[in-house]
């Protein structure tokens, strides 16, 4: 198939009893590699899944005007969409959208030589070592528990088998959405991407229309429109530093390695709910929302 694109059963909440994190820590201990990264001496798996069980415990009761209990996950390769689907859901259901990818950001715009470090990690289409994604991450839970936070949505965390181990051992997650695109299209969608650099907002530049085969078993035509920026964007569009073909290439070879294990893993527990993306928004939020089982939730309107 080609590509164009131009530039311009589901879940059940598991109540099994929780993992006890000593054993946990071990092996994530001993299976880190001893040529990995040291980004922080002040950091390390212990400490900061520490951080995360405290972070994670004791949360109040959820109420109406703060959203409804939900621990739900969303897992897919860089670039698939997980912000933009999480994100709806997190206005739809009323719980934080908690993307680890931009606690990361945030901790890369700062000065010093841990951004330093950070950023040759990014830019290289290398993961951030588990115990410096599991402090943020904590830090970001125990600020959301000060605030009456009772539930989120986690998005970009667990990407691997040893933090997902982790996440098990101090909360119970109730639902894994895996989504997947098909990789020519994941491909052109990440070299499409662009940010405002002053409002921050985020956009896609391409247009991609992969046709149909003729074959009963070929997959359906995929056409996914740009989502192009207002006037007042236009001018000041810039792309990600790690949004090269060689980069993203890299991203998604990483990501098959270390986080397709995560799939099985929640595979396994009954937890995971995969989803082929069918098109762009306007196909592929209804049909996920009934895939949720919420297609007749009040709120939907937002859709």
């Amino acid at each position: 198939m080609a590509v164009s694109h131009r530039l311009f059963k589901l879940f059940s909440p598991l109540t099994a009893q929780k993992n006890t994190l000593s054993s946990l820590l071990i092996r994530s201990l001993s299976s880190s590699s001893p040529h990995g990264p040291s980004l922080d001496p002040e950091i390390d798996l212990k400490e900061a899944a520490a951080e995360l069980e405290k972070s994670t415990s004791l949360s109040p009761s959820p109420s109406p005007s703060k959203g409804r209990n939900f621990h739900w996950v969303f897992l897919g390769c860089p670039g698939v969409g997980k912000g933009t689907y999480a994100s709806r859901l997190s206005t739809l259901l009323g719980v934080p959208h908690i993307a680890t990818g931009d606690l990361v950001r945030e901790e890369l715009s700062s000065s010093g030589l841990l951004a330093s470090q950070l950023k040759e990690l990014v830019n290289h289409g290398k993961l951030v070592p588990d115990e410096f994604i599991i402090s943020l991450l904590s830090k970001r839970l125990e600020a959301g528990k000060e605030k009456g936070e009772s539930g989120y949505i986690l998005d970009g965390f667990p990407r691997t088998v040893t933090q997902a181990e982790i996440l098990e051992g101090v909360t119970n997650i109730d639902l894994v959405i895996n989504l997947k695109l098909r990789e020519e299209a994941l491909l052109a969608k990440c070299l499409g991407r662009r940010i405002c650099s002053e409002c921050g907002a985020n956009y896609n530049v391409a247009c991609i229309d992969i046709k149909g085969g003729d074959d009963e078993d070929a997959s359906p035509r995929m056409y996914m429109p740009p989502l192009l920026p207002p006037p007042n964007c236009e001018s000041k569009l810039i792309t990600r530093a790690d949004d090269t073909e060689e980069v993203v290439k890299e991203r998604l070879r990483v990501y098959h390695k270390m986080t397709q294990p995560v799939e099985e893993f929640y595979r396994k527990r009954g937890k995971l709910l995969e989803f082929e993306l069918p098109g762009g928004i306007p196909q592929s939020w209804p049909k996920l929302l009934r895939a949720l089982h919420l297609e007749d939730d009040k709120q939907s309107a937002i859709a």
